[in-house]
């Protein structure tokens, strides 16, 4: 007969629990960096309101249904409980794969939890106001921005959830759910209840993301993540109870049923590393381990250019890269949907080569007709370089190097372009934040008059006083 005492709890999650409920963010350039992924991923998140795709998926579940005191979804006129927020934010901010990306054993995206982290701050400062008490300010966002960053960062860096196949919006919902309860005002017991929630629950095939199955699910599973995290906090909140050994019990547990027994190892302690040195996407809307590929092949059409060549010319492109690329976007066949080409490294070369271009638009099937892409698709190559591959895992580099060359039909080629570190890596982040901005800026135009978006700029691009301003204000200037 088994012993029915309750285990303690995990020490995976204790230390979750004591790092957002205790640990004190002191770090200027993590909260000028979770500035810049604030306004970026709203940002993704507006353009994305231009693709029906995205927006059929938005609004309440009921149609008509308005939440008193709710929160409000960006760029819209929506006004909804702050699950069903959370989705629809976290739907918007995901879909073009254009937000910040974190690049180690486990990759993701960790401003996929802005989604539960802005609906459920603006849904407490719109109630508190109403009930006459002081509302959340914007610094109470960056700070769980940042710790949610570094949750999902920290156990990335050495737990690859890919390779037994579960998809990394797990890390969403147990980052969101953290942060998120504490937004809450839980206490470090409930707080506990909820995050073993978060691992309780059967957790995302990586189904969605890979050929032949590749679909649009990757563009609001992260939506599902982060809006299920704020149902388990609030559920937790009324007291609901938690399991303390959910990663460790014997054959019940996570890591029996689905990490391969394996328990979680650790490369360093939670503290504001991860924001510190996030990636952004700010040239294009592509998979991160192809970004300085697509560089490259920027250069490469303006090459061809000035040698006056065409594609026709080419018989060849070896991409020289790191193994994740490969494992993640090395396609050949066909591709059948948007959601399938963003994520072939041959496409988002291609396309640039050809036009002089990569942007959401060229992932359509419009442009996919041209049969120019496919055919110089079959004659782009990937091969793994092991440096590459070292580099990658480096904790000090942190590279995503791609390395390409042209080989013609006449014998001839072009000199290889070599990029170790894209525009949004944080050894280039004085070159890319004016880049950022600007992109911020595009993105704005697309939804709002000119002094509506003068008024969002005025805020957002100001440290002190985006900290110090009420959320459900800061909320309102994006309200259409």
């Amino acid at each position: 007969m088994k012993p029915a005492n309750r285990p303690s709890w995990d020490p995976v999650l204790v230390d979750i629990v004591d790092y957002v409920q205790r640990y004190q963010i002191t770090s200027g350039l993590a909260y000028e960096t979770a500035r810049l992924c604030l306004i970026d991923t709203l940002g993704c998140g507006l353009e994305a309101l231009e693709y029906p795709a995205c927006t059929k998926l938005l609004g309440p579940i009921v149609p008509g249904t308005v939440v008193p005191n709710g929160a409000k979804v960006p760029g819209t006129q929506f006004q909804l409980d702050p699950v069903q927020a959370a989705f629809n934010i976290g739907a918007m901010i995901r879909w073009l794969d254009f937000n910040d990306t974190w690049l180690a054993a486990e990759w993701g995206h960790p401003s996929d939890n802005l989604g539960g982290i802005l609906a459920t701050a603006d849904w407490l400062s719109r109630n508190a106001v109403a009930a006459g008490k002081a509302p959340l300010a914007m610094q109470a966002v960056l700070t769980a921005m940042i710790k949610a960053h570094e949750i999902q960062g920290c156990i990335a860096l050495e737990n690859s959830f890919n390779k037994v196949g579960l998809d990394h919006v797990v890390l969403v919902k147990v980052a969101s759910t953290a942060v998120v309860s504490q937004l809450l005002g839980l206490t470090h017991e409930e707080t506990l209840n909820a995050v073993s929630l978060a691992w309780v629950d059967g957790q995302s095939l990586r189904t969605y993301r890979h050929a032949p199955n590749t679909g649009s699910r990757k563009s609001w599973a992260a939506g599902d993540a982060t809006s299920r995290a704020v149902r388990l906090g609030l559920m937790a909140r009324t007291g609901e109870m938690g399991y303390p050994s959910v990663l460790s019990a014997k054959n019940w547990g996570f890591y029996d049923v689905l990490f391969n027994g394996q328990a979680f190892t650790f490369q360093r302690p939670y503290g504001s590393y991860v924001m510190e040195n996030i990636l952004f996407k700010i040239s294009f809307p592509a998979e991160f381990h192809s970004q300085t590929a697509v560089e490259c092949a920027m250069a490469i059409h303006h090459k061809l250019i000035a040698a006056g060549k065409s594609h026709g010319d080419i018989r060849r492109i070896t991409i020289r890269t790191h193994e994740a690329c490969i494992r993640i976007i090395d396609k050949k066949g066909p591709l059948n949907n948007p959601a399938d080409r963003d994520h072939c490294i041959q496409y988002m070369v291609a396309v640039p080569v050809l036009f002089g271009r990569l942007t959401a638009g060229d992932y359509e099937d419009e442009i996919a007709a041209d049969p120019r892409i496919d055919t110089l698709r079959e004659k782009i190559l990937c091969v793994e370089d092991p440096a590459f591959t070292r580099d990658y895992h480096d904790p000090d580099k942190r590279s995503i190097a791609n390395a390409l060359t042209v080989e013609f039909n006449d014998g001839s080629r072009l000199d290889e372009i070599v990029c170790e570190y894209p525009i949004g890596h944080k050894r280039r982040r004085r070159e890319g934040i004016p880049l950022l901005e600007e992109k911020f800026r595009r993105n704005l135009a697309r939804r709002f008059p000119a002094k509506q978006q003068q008024q969002i700029l005025d805020k957002s691009l100001d440290q002190k006083v985006l900290e110090a301003m009420p959320v459900h204000e800061y909320v309102d200037l994006y309200v259409i």
